[in-house]
């Protein structure tokens, strides 16, 4: 196996295609994504045609008050409005046959929400057994593709039309309990209909074929075919530790505790927590008694900041014990103080910056 990519998605665009009002389809978004869609120039705007049929009227994030602005606060730095008259009572944009509109935000239509969450996807054009597969792609990437939901099915079928050929995914068996390489507990399954029937006692492992409309099949281990890795610059970890023994853990198996020093990493935080075990979720992020003030454990002082309010003012007791910083894994996603010894989950870096 020479293992040569032939193609990297990192998929940024996502149809829903439920009917909301623009500020119902905002909340969908942000709960489930990133934000509704922002488009920064005509790249994207290409991305985002892809995804959604053209005749469809969708929403986009962008939104008037005294001025056009995007959901995600993002500058407005490229339009593509179609010839129309601007109108008071038209505050919020959609997007039909590629160009964009103004329409009223309490209209219910279908929409485009935006994922800037940290994982990619690498498709190997080499075929190999589903055993090296998992091992390539755990030693040069994060593991093999787990498919959460109907979403990231729709990718593998894109994958599979495009390269013309079947694919391992992550998802394999144990007798007769069926697991995923990268211990995600997605319970999605899109099985081809009288599968998995384990002929021969010896189908243990997933492929998704050519022609099946991105259906699963579950195929010999030792069989033969292309696969696709993922790749997450953030990882959760689904263990419960003490601020001190998730540094160590980070560490020792990947790089360290997520320093959330932008917005941007602060997203991916956001998208990383969501499959949490505990109400909140170690950052690499501790106060120093000696001189008052919280730093990362990349070295640098915490100036981009998401505290819950009295969080980071918080007093510590440090005779008893110092505290650290923690995101919450549900609500508004903001930081909180908390004793170390506290047992969370906790998020790992996987590449230096």
């Amino acid at each position: 196996m020479d293992g040569r990519p032939i193609l990297t998605y990192q998929r940024r665009y996502h149809y829903i295609n439920i009917e909301k009002t623009w500020t119902e389809a905002q909340r969908y978004c942000r709960e489930n994504y990133t934000d509704l869609a922002t488009v920064n120039n005509i790249n994207d705007m290409n991305e985002l045609m892809k995804t959604v049929n053209n005749n469809h009227k969708v929403w986009i994030g962008l939104k008037r008050r005294d001025k056009w602005k995007w959901s995600l606060g993002d500058p407005v730095k490229y339009l593509n409005w179609e010839p129309e008259t601007s109108t008071d009572t038209k505050k919020c944009a959609v997007m039909r046959n590629g160009k964009w509109r103004q329409q009223k935000c309490k209209d219910k239509l279908g929409f485009i929400c935006y994922d800037d969450s940290s994982r990619s996807y690498i498709i190997d054009n080499s075929t190999t057994t589903w055993r090296e597969a998992q091992s390539f792609c755990r030693q040069y990437h994060t593991d093999l593709i787990s498919v959460r939901n109907q979403t990231d099915n729709q990718l593998i079928h894109n994958i599979i039309n495009d390269t013309e050929a079947s694919v391992w995914i992550g998802l394999f068996s144990d007798e007769w309990e069926w697991e995923w390489s990268d211990n995600n507990d997605s319970a999605f399954r899109n099985w081809r209909s009288g599968q998995p029937n384990k002929i021969g006692d010896s189908e243990d492992c997933t492929e998704v074929r050519m022609n099946d409309q991105g259906q699963w099949n579950d195929a010999p281990c030792s069989d033969s075919n292309t696969f696709v890795c993922h790749e997450d610059e953030l990882i959760l970890i689904h263990k419960n530790r003490s601020w001190t023994e998730a540094v160590r853990y980070c560490r020792e198996n990947h790089v360290d505790l997520v320093s959330v020093d932008s917005e941007k990493i602060q997203r991916w935080v956001k998208a990383a927590v969501h499959e949490a075990s505990t109400a909140e979720v170690w950052l690499g992020l501790r106060h120093s008694c000696s001189v008052g003030i919280w730093f990362w454990v990349n070295g640098e002082i915490a100036c981009y900041q998401n505290w819950a309010p009295g969080n980071e003012t918080a007093v510590d007791d440090c005779e008893r014990e110092v505290r650290s910083g923690a995101v919450q894994s549900g609500g508004d996603h903001l930081w909180i103080s908390l004793p170390e010894s506290k047992q969370l989950n906790f998020i790992c870096t996987r590449k230096d910056k």
